[in-house]
Protein backbone atom coordinates (compact mmCIF):
# COMPACT_ATOMS: atom_id res chain seq x y z
CA UNK A 1 0.00 0.00 0.00
CA UNK A 2 2.72 2.59 1.02
CA UNK A 3 5.06 1.42 -2.12
CA UNK A 4 1.44 2.22 -4.38
CA UNK A 5 1.78 5.82 -2.34
CA UNK A 6 5.08 6.51 -2.92
CA UNK A 7 4.44 5.58 -7.00
CA UNK A 8 1.74 7.92 -7.26
CA UNK A 9 3.63 10.68 -5.28
CA UNK A 10 6.26 10.18 -7.46
CA UNK A 11 3.94 10.24 -10.79
CA UNK A 12 2.53 13.44 -9.65
CA UNK A 13 5.95 15.10 -8.96
CA UNK A 14 6.85 13.60 -12.37
CA UNK A 15 3.71 15.15 -14.34
CA UNK A 16 4.06 18.61 -12.28
CA UNK A 17 7.45 19.55 -13.90
CA UNK A 18 6.90 18.43 -17.12
CA UNK A 19 3.66 21.25 -16.62
CA UNK A 20 5.59 23.69 -14.77
CA UNK A 21 8.64 22.82 -17.78
CA UNK A 22 5.96 23.36 -20.70
CA UNK A 23 4.65 26.94 -19.17
CA UNK A 24 8.16 27.79 -18.79
CA UNK A 25 9.03 27.06 -22.41
CA UNK A 26 5.52 29.09 -23.63
CA UNK A 27 6.31 31.90 -21.72
CA UNK A 28 9.51 32.27 -23.41
CA UNK A 29 7.92 31.35 -26.61
CA UNK A 30 5.95 34.64 -26.35
CA UNK A 31 8.72 36.45 -25.48
CA UNK A 32 10.51 35.81 -28.05
CA UNK A 33 7.59 36.08 -30.56
CA UNK A 34 7.50 39.68 -29.31
CA UNK A 35 10.70 40.41 -31.20
CA UNK A 36 9.84 39.39 -33.91
CA UNK A 37 9.01 41.32 -37.28
CA UNK A 38 5.30 42.24 -37.29
CA UNK A 39 5.35 41.19 -41.48
CA UNK A 40 1.93 42.65 -43.97
CA UNK A 41 0.29 46.08 -43.06
CA UNK A 42 -0.60 46.52 -46.77
CA UNK A 43 -0.94 44.39 -49.62
CA UNK A 44 -1.74 45.67 -53.08
CA UNK A 45 -0.83 43.35 -56.36
CA UNK A 46 2.45 41.32 -56.28
CA UNK A 47 3.55 43.67 -53.49
CA UNK A 48 3.96 43.31 -49.97
CA UNK A 49 4.79 46.37 -46.99
CA UNK A 50 6.38 45.21 -43.77
CA UNK A 51 6.99 47.19 -40.99
CA UNK A 52 9.44 45.80 -38.39
CA UNK A 53 8.32 46.05 -34.57
CA UNK A 54 11.96 44.86 -32.78
CA UNK A 55 11.62 46.42 -29.48
CA UNK A 56 13.67 48.97 -29.85
CA UNK A 57 15.62 49.38 -26.85
CA UNK A 58 17.23 45.68 -27.67
CA UNK A 59 18.16 46.55 -30.77
CA UNK A 60 21.79 47.79 -30.49
CA UNK A 61 22.61 45.07 -28.60
CA UNK A 62 21.35 42.35 -30.66
CA UNK A 63 22.47 43.70 -33.78
CA UNK A 64 25.76 44.65 -32.50
CA UNK A 65 26.34 46.86 -35.76
CA UNK A 66 29.93 48.37 -36.50
CA UNK A 67 29.88 52.26 -36.19
CA UNK A 68 30.57 53.90 -39.44
CA UNK A 69 32.68 56.84 -39.98
CA UNK A 70 33.54 57.97 -43.21
CA UNK A 71 35.44 60.89 -45.45
CA UNK A 72 33.89 60.55 -48.84
CA UNK A 73 31.97 63.36 -51.14
CA UNK A 74 28.17 62.13 -51.87
CA UNK A 75 27.36 61.32 -55.59
CA UNK A 76 26.12 63.93 -57.29
CA UNK A 77 24.12 63.02 -60.72
CA UNK A 78 26.48 63.63 -63.25
CA UNK A 79 23.45 64.18 -66.27
CA UNK A 80 20.60 66.36 -65.39
CA UNK A 81 18.98 64.04 -68.18
CA UNK A 82 19.68 61.01 -69.72
CA UNK A 83 19.43 60.96 -73.94
CA UNK A 84 17.98 57.30 -73.93
CA UNK A 85 15.49 58.44 -70.84
CA UNK A 86 13.79 61.19 -72.07
CA UNK A 87 11.14 63.05 -70.73
CA UNK A 88 7.92 61.53 -72.42
CA UNK A 89 5.71 64.91 -73.84
CA UNK A 90 3.10 63.41 -74.74
CA UNK A 91 -0.04 63.49 -73.06
CA UNK A 92 -0.95 60.02 -71.73
CA UNK A 93 -3.97 59.06 -69.95
CA UNK A 94 -4.19 57.89 -66.13
CA UNK A 95 -3.53 54.42 -64.88
CA UNK A 96 -1.52 54.23 -68.54
CA UNK A 97 0.61 57.37 -67.87
CA UNK A 98 4.40 58.51 -68.08
CA UNK A 99 3.86 62.15 -69.08
CA UNK A 100 6.72 64.39 -68.25
CA UNK A 101 8.76 61.56 -66.50
CA UNK A 102 12.15 62.58 -65.83
CA UNK A 103 11.38 66.39 -66.09
CA UNK A 104 12.56 68.81 -63.38
CA UNK A 105 10.18 70.30 -61.28
CA UNK A 106 10.21 74.54 -62.10
CA UNK A 107 11.07 76.67 -59.38
CA UNK A 108 7.62 77.53 -58.22
CA UNK A 109 7.48 73.73 -57.74
CA UNK A 110 10.84 72.96 -55.93
CA UNK A 111 10.07 76.21 -54.08
CA UNK A 112 6.80 74.35 -52.10
CA UNK A 113 9.03 71.37 -51.28
CA UNK A 114 12.01 73.72 -49.51
CA UNK A 115 9.80 76.33 -48.81
CA UNK A 116 7.01 74.30 -46.91
CA UNK A 117 5.90 76.52 -43.97
CA UNK A 118 7.04 75.16 -40.83
CA UNK A 119 3.35 76.36 -39.52
CA UNK A 120 2.22 73.26 -41.81
CA UNK A 121 4.61 70.53 -39.47
CA UNK A 122 3.31 71.70 -36.55
CA UNK A 123 -0.39 71.88 -37.25
CA UNK A 124 -0.12 68.41 -38.71
CA UNK A 125 2.25 66.96 -35.72
CA UNK A 126 -0.59 68.32 -33.40
CA UNK A 127 -3.29 66.35 -35.50
CA UNK A 128 -0.93 63.45 -35.69
CA UNK A 129 -0.67 63.32 -32.23
CA UNK A 130 -5.03 64.16 -30.88
CA UNK A 131 -5.79 61.19 -33.64
CA UNK A 132 -7.38 64.08 -36.02
CA UNK A 133 -5.38 62.22 -39.09
CA UNK A 134 -7.37 59.49 -40.66
CA UNK A 135 -5.07 58.60 -42.63
CA UNK A 136 -2.46 55.26 -41.31
CA UNK A 137 0.45 57.47 -39.93
CA UNK A 138 3.30 55.63 -38.08
CA UNK A 139 6.49 54.54 -37.63
CA UNK A 140 7.98 51.83 -34.96
CA UNK A 141 11.77 52.08 -35.76
CA UNK A 142 15.13 49.89 -34.86
CA UNK A 143 17.31 51.85 -33.08
CA UNK A 144 21.19 51.38 -35.04
CA UNK A 145 24.29 53.57 -34.77
CA UNK A 146 24.29 57.11 -36.68
CA UNK A 147 26.02 56.46 -40.11
CA UNK A 148 28.39 59.38 -40.06
CA UNK A 149 29.92 60.86 -43.19
CA UNK A 150 31.98 63.93 -43.18
CA UNK A 151 31.25 64.33 -39.37
CA UNK A 152 27.36 64.53 -40.16
CA UNK A 153 24.41 61.23 -39.31
CA UNK A 154 22.83 60.28 -42.54
CA UNK A 155 19.42 59.52 -44.16
CA UNK A 156 19.67 56.37 -45.83
CA UNK A 157 17.44 55.37 -48.69
CA UNK A 158 17.02 52.63 -50.68
CA UNK A 159 13.71 52.54 -52.73
CA UNK A 160 12.47 51.05 -56.00
CA UNK A 161 10.79 53.53 -58.92
CA UNK A 162 8.57 50.69 -59.32
CA UNK A 163 7.40 50.55 -55.78
CA UNK A 164 3.80 51.95 -55.26
CA UNK A 165 4.51 52.92 -51.38
CA UNK A 166 7.91 54.42 -52.87
CA UNK A 167 6.25 56.74 -54.64
CA UNK A 168 3.79 57.90 -51.95
CA UNK A 169 6.52 58.22 -49.60
CA UNK A 170 8.95 60.47 -51.44
CA UNK A 171 6.67 63.47 -50.95
CA UNK A 172 6.99 63.06 -47.07
CA UNK A 173 10.74 62.23 -47.38
CA UNK A 174 11.41 65.64 -49.14
CA UNK A 175 9.32 67.77 -47.22
CA UNK A 176 11.42 66.57 -44.36
CA UNK A 177 14.18 66.16 -45.86
CA UNK A 178 13.73 70.18 -46.67
CA UNK A 179 13.44 70.86 -42.81
CA UNK A 180 16.88 70.52 -42.60
CA UNK A 181 18.62 71.51 -45.93
CA UNK A 182 17.14 71.91 -49.46
CA UNK A 183 17.06 70.03 -53.13
CA UNK A 184 18.51 72.26 -56.44
CA UNK A 185 16.95 69.33 -58.48
CA UNK A 186 13.70 67.39 -57.86
CA UNK A 187 11.78 65.15 -60.91
CA UNK A 188 8.61 64.33 -61.80
CA UNK A 189 8.04 60.33 -61.61
CA UNK A 190 5.73 57.50 -60.82
CA UNK A 191 5.55 53.95 -59.39
CA UNK A 192 5.53 51.17 -61.99
CA UNK A 193 2.31 51.23 -64.47
CA UNK A 194 1.48 47.75 -62.90
CA UNK A 195 1.47 49.07 -59.37
CA UNK A 196 -1.28 51.79 -60.04
CA UNK A 197 1.54 54.88 -61.90
CA UNK A 198 0.79 57.09 -58.58
CA UNK A 199 2.83 60.40 -59.27
CA UNK A 200 5.86 60.98 -57.46
CA UNK A 201 9.15 62.49 -57.28
CA UNK A 202 12.81 61.08 -58.08
CA UNK A 203 15.73 61.98 -56.19
CA UNK A 204 17.41 62.44 -59.84
CA UNK A 205 16.64 61.86 -63.47
CA UNK A 206 15.83 57.49 -63.70
CA UNK A 207 16.81 55.14 -66.23
CA UNK A 208 13.08 53.79 -66.10
CA UNK A 209 13.64 51.27 -68.94
CA UNK A 210 16.78 49.61 -67.22
CA UNK A 211 17.50 47.25 -64.52
CA UNK A 212 19.99 49.47 -62.76
CA UNK A 213 20.80 51.27 -59.58
CA UNK A 214 20.25 55.39 -59.38
CA UNK A 215 22.53 56.79 -56.87
CA UNK A 216 22.79 60.24 -55.62
CA UNK A 217 20.63 63.30 -55.40
CA UNK A 218 20.62 66.95 -55.98
CA UNK A 219 20.14 67.43 -51.88
CA UNK A 220 22.22 69.56 -49.72
CA UNK A 221 22.53 70.02 -45.64
CA UNK A 222 24.45 71.92 -43.16
CA UNK A 223 23.14 69.23 -40.89
CA UNK A 224 22.72 65.95 -42.42
CA UNK A 225 23.72 63.51 -45.54
CA UNK A 226 21.08 62.46 -48.09
CA UNK A 227 22.26 58.45 -49.26
CA UNK A 228 20.02 58.24 -51.63
CA UNK A 229 19.75 55.00 -53.27
CA UNK A 230 16.74 53.66 -56.02
CA UNK A 231 16.83 50.44 -57.90
CA UNK A 232 15.13 50.41 -61.43
CA UNK A 233 13.53 48.39 -63.60
CA UNK A 234 11.54 48.44 -66.60
CA UNK A 235 8.56 51.21 -65.29
CA UNK A 236 6.05 49.79 -68.31
CA UNK A 237 5.91 46.41 -66.22
CA UNK A 238 5.32 45.49 -62.15
CA UNK A 239 7.36 46.11 -59.24
CA UNK A 240 10.25 44.63 -59.12
CA UNK A 241 13.43 44.96 -56.99
CA UNK A 242 17.09 43.52 -58.05
CA UNK A 243 18.79 40.60 -55.60
CA UNK A 244 20.57 42.03 -52.56
CA UNK A 245 23.83 40.63 -54.40
CA UNK A 246 23.76 42.71 -57.68
CA UNK A 247 22.87 45.97 -56.18
CA UNK A 248 25.89 45.34 -54.46
CA UNK A 249 27.73 44.76 -57.37
CA UNK A 250 26.50 47.99 -59.12
CA UNK A 251 26.64 50.12 -55.85
CA UNK A 252 30.69 48.71 -55.19
CA UNK A 253 30.72 49.96 -59.10
CA UNK A 254 30.47 53.60 -58.44
CA UNK A 255 33.86 53.65 -56.67
CA UNK A 256 31.93 55.83 -53.58
CA UNK A 257 32.78 54.76 -50.53
CA UNK A 258 29.74 56.44 -48.69
CA UNK A 259 27.57 54.62 -50.81
CA UNK A 260 29.77 51.07 -50.92
CA UNK A 261 29.45 51.35 -47.07
CA UNK A 262 26.08 52.47 -46.87
CA UNK A 263 25.01 49.61 -48.26
CA UNK A 264 27.54 47.44 -45.97
CA UNK A 265 25.72 48.55 -43.23
CA UNK A 266 21.96 47.85 -44.38
CA UNK A 267 23.35 44.77 -44.91
CA UNK A 268 24.35 44.26 -41.71
CA UNK A 269 21.45 45.10 -40.10
CA UNK A 270 19.96 42.52 -41.95
CA UNK A 271 16.29 43.12 -41.66
CA UNK A 272 15.75 44.26 -45.62
CA UNK A 273 12.39 42.72 -46.36
CA UNK A 274 10.99 44.94 -49.16
CA UNK A 275 11.15 48.80 -50.10
CA UNK A 276 10.83 51.48 -49.10
CA UNK A 277 13.56 50.74 -46.70
CA UNK A 278 15.44 54.04 -44.52
CA UNK A 279 17.11 55.18 -41.96
CA UNK A 280 17.09 58.55 -40.22
CA UNK A 281 19.87 59.38 -37.57
CA UNK A 282 19.68 56.25 -35.20
CA UNK A 283 16.60 55.41 -35.92
CA UNK A 284 16.00 52.45 -39.08
CA UNK A 285 12.03 52.04 -40.58
CA UNK A 286 10.98 48.95 -42.86
CA UNK A 287 8.19 50.31 -45.11
CA UNK A 288 6.48 53.69 -45.65
CA UNK A 289 5.57 55.58 -42.63
CA UNK A 290 2.12 56.39 -44.05
CA UNK A 291 -0.24 55.59 -46.05
CA UNK A 292 -1.94 57.95 -47.97
CA UNK A 293 -2.94 57.71 -51.60
CA UNK A 294 -5.91 60.57 -50.76
CA UNK A 295 -7.98 61.92 -48.62
CA UNK A 296 -9.88 58.75 -47.42
CA UNK A 297 -7.71 55.48 -46.31
CA UNK A 298 -7.72 53.21 -49.34
CA UNK A 299 -9.86 50.16 -49.22
CA UNK A 300 -8.39 48.32 -52.35
CA UNK A 301 -5.40 48.64 -55.47
CA UNK A 302 -8.72 50.13 -57.61
CA UNK A 303 -9.30 52.82 -55.18
CA UNK A 304 -6.54 55.13 -55.16
CA UNK A 305 -7.27 59.19 -56.03
CA UNK A 306 -3.47 60.04 -56.16
CA UNK A 307 -3.79 57.84 -59.21
CA UNK A 308 -5.98 60.37 -60.77
CA UNK A 309 -3.79 63.64 -59.77
CA UNK A 310 -0.80 65.33 -61.95
CA UNK A 311 2.17 66.23 -60.39
CA UNK A 312 0.51 69.96 -60.65
CA UNK A 313 -2.27 69.06 -58.24
CA UNK A 314 -0.50 67.05 -56.02
CA UNK A 315 1.84 69.70 -55.87
CA UNK A 316 -1.45 71.92 -55.19
CA UNK A 317 -2.38 70.08 -52.22
CA UNK A 318 1.12 70.34 -50.51
CA UNK A 319 0.66 74.00 -51.08
CA UNK A 320 -2.84 74.57 -49.76
CA UNK A 321 -2.45 71.93 -46.83
CA UNK A 322 -6.18 72.02 -46.70
CA UNK A 323 -7.84 68.23 -47.05
CA UNK A 324 -6.46 64.97 -45.05
CA UNK A 325 -3.65 64.04 -48.26
CA UNK A 326 -1.80 67.01 -47.95
CA UNK A 327 -1.77 67.12 -43.83
CA UNK A 328 -0.96 63.52 -44.05
CA UNK A 329 2.30 63.72 -45.39
CA UNK A 330 2.79 66.71 -43.48
CA UNK A 331 2.23 64.02 -40.13
CA UNK A 332 4.52 61.42 -41.59
CA UNK A 333 7.44 64.07 -43.07
CA UNK A 334 6.98 65.30 -38.75
CA UNK A 335 8.00 61.52 -37.84
CA UNK A 336 11.06 61.57 -39.64
CA UNK A 337 11.65 65.24 -38.70
CA UNK A 338 11.54 63.94 -35.12
CA UNK A 339 13.91 60.91 -35.72
CA UNK A 340 16.53 63.60 -37.17
CA UNK A 341 16.12 65.79 -34.47
CA UNK A 342 16.83 63.10 -32.20
CA UNK A 343 20.10 62.46 -34.04
CA UNK A 344 21.13 65.84 -34.19
CA UNK A 345 20.23 66.61 -30.67
CA UNK A 346 17.89 68.93 -31.29
CA UNK A 347 20.51 71.54 -32.53
CA UNK A 348 18.00 72.20 -36.52
CA UNK A 349 15.76 75.18 -36.11
CA UNK A 350 13.15 72.71 -36.89
CA UNK A 351 13.80 70.82 -34.04
CA UNK A 352 12.37 73.45 -31.52
CA UNK A 353 8.37 72.66 -33.06
CA UNK A 354 6.66 72.35 -30.00
CA UNK A 355 4.59 69.05 -31.85
CA UNK A 356 7.58 67.67 -33.00
CA UNK A 357 8.99 67.49 -29.21
CA UNK A 358 6.02 65.67 -28.55
CA UNK A 359 6.11 63.34 -31.24
CA UNK A 360 10.51 62.63 -30.35
CA UNK A 361 9.54 61.93 -26.59
CA UNK A 362 6.01 60.17 -27.31
CA UNK A 363 7.42 57.78 -29.59
CA UNK A 364 11.01 57.79 -27.95
CA UNK A 365 13.35 58.59 -30.92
Amino acid sequence: MSARIKNNNKHTIITYATFLISVVALILAVLAYTHVSQKIIYSNQTKIIYINSTNSSASLKTLNLTHFNVTSQLIKPQQEFLPAYPIISENQSFGNRLTNINKPLNTTELSIINNAPNAYFEIAGNMLINGSIVNTVSAKPNKVPPFIVNGKPSVIYLGSITCIFCGENRWAMALALSRFGNFSNLFEGYSALQDSDVPTIYWSPSHYNTSTVDLGSYYTSNYINFIAIEDTSPITGGFVVQPILTMQQEINASGNLAYIDAFKFIEQINNFQGTPYTIWGTDQIGGADAIDFGNTPPTSSANLPLVNMSHRQVLQQLATFNDQFSQTEYAAADLYVAMICSALNNTAPVCSLSAIQKIETTNNY
